[in-house]
């Protein structure tokens, strides 16, 4: 539905001024957790609709500058291969891309019948996408923050809510006495899952939600995928959608690395412990009152889920 109202006019009214075209079809898209984002159609010259996505910031709303712009890493993982939306327009608050048709949407991508044929494909997809995200320079990206001991990191913030959490104490002992070798300091996307995918029916599309990219051994990412989480209900440990076997073997032909099973588990472990805090901490943001949000309150009622999931990872 076409929006209306101040802020869909001041929005094509900014996307005018950065593109010097005519702006049409403003509309208010569900996704982006913590950034507004916008559908628009830009009208070239000769008439034809630029289908684009406009990413920016809700009036109000504050958050910390990210040390390297995400229109750079976009940038930087396109000619590294990495299957993105391409650029159109920036400036210090708003974003605008390419809008790549496709469905973001885990339930649909994994229970829909239009995408049985990208299930088979995904998995490997995914491998040769985060061998080319792991490839990209780092001086492409200068700036990029380096990830600090992600044990510290979360046992430090579990420690800050006050509660009790001994499942999550329990996971902390377990990684700090497994740590496994480091595999190498690369680009990590930080946030590679289903539900942070462009799907269409011949598979992956496109990578989105940079935001949390870093410089970290690059298993993380593979970890993370794996987390029982993103696979929203579908017995496949790759997302709800594909094997390890896949996932790691086209990994390992595009970016030449070997996987070593047991230190990807071990970031599954860390990535599992690392969403069950962050539900802590989103329901914290509910309860202060910081934002009232029955989605944040919600999904502060997952963190039993991860405790359980922590307790058949680490019981195995």
């Amino acid at each position: 539905m076409v929006a209306k109202g101040a802020a869909a006019d001041e929005l094509a009214a900014h996307v005018h001024a950065l593109l010097g075209t005519e702006v049409k079809n403003v509309r208010r898209l569900s996704a982006g957790a913590s950034r507004a984002m916008w559908a628009v159609d830009a009208v070239d010259d000769d008439g034809t609709l630029r289908p684009l996505v406009v990413r920016t910031d809700p009036r109000g709303a504050s958050r910390p500058t990210a040390p390297v712009p995400e229109a750079t890493l976009l940038r930087a993982a396109a000619e590294a291969g990495v299957p993105v939306p391409g650029i159109a327009a920036e400036d210090d608050e708003h974003l605008i891309v390419e809008r790549i048709e496709g469905e973001t949407i885990p339930r649909k991508i994994l229970r829909d019948e239009e995408y049985t044929g990208a299930l088979r494909k995904l998995a490997a997809q995914c491998g040769d996408a985060l061998a080319a995200i792991h490839s990209i320079p780092l001086d492409r990206v200068p700036g990029l923050n380096a990830d600090v001991d992600p044990v510290v990191t979360w046992r430090a913030m579990l420690d800050g809510f006050g509660q009790p959490h001994p499942t999550f104490e329990l996971a902390l002992r377990w990684l700090e006495d497994r740590r496994p070798p480091t595999t190498g300091a690369t680009v990590v996307h930080g946030d590679f899952r289903n539900g942070n995918l462009i799907v269409g029916p011949e598979g992956l599309r496109a990578v989105l939600d940079w935001e949390l990219a870093h410089v970290g051994d690059p298993m993380e990412d593979l970890g993370w995928l794996c987390v029982k989480a993103w696979r929203f209900g579908v017995d496949r440990p790759v997302g709800g959608f594909g094997q390890r076997a896949d996932l790691y073997a086209a990994y390992e032909r595009a970016s030449g690395r070997t996987v070593d099973p047991e230190v990807v588990a071990w970031w599954e472990v860390l990535g599992t412990l690392k969403w069950g805090v962050m539900c802590i901490a989103q329901a914290f943001t509910h309860l202060s009152g910081t934002v009232r949000s029955v989605e944040l309150a919600t999904i502060g009622r997952r963190v039993c889920e991860n405790e359980w999931d922590l307790l058949e990872l680490i019981g195995d």
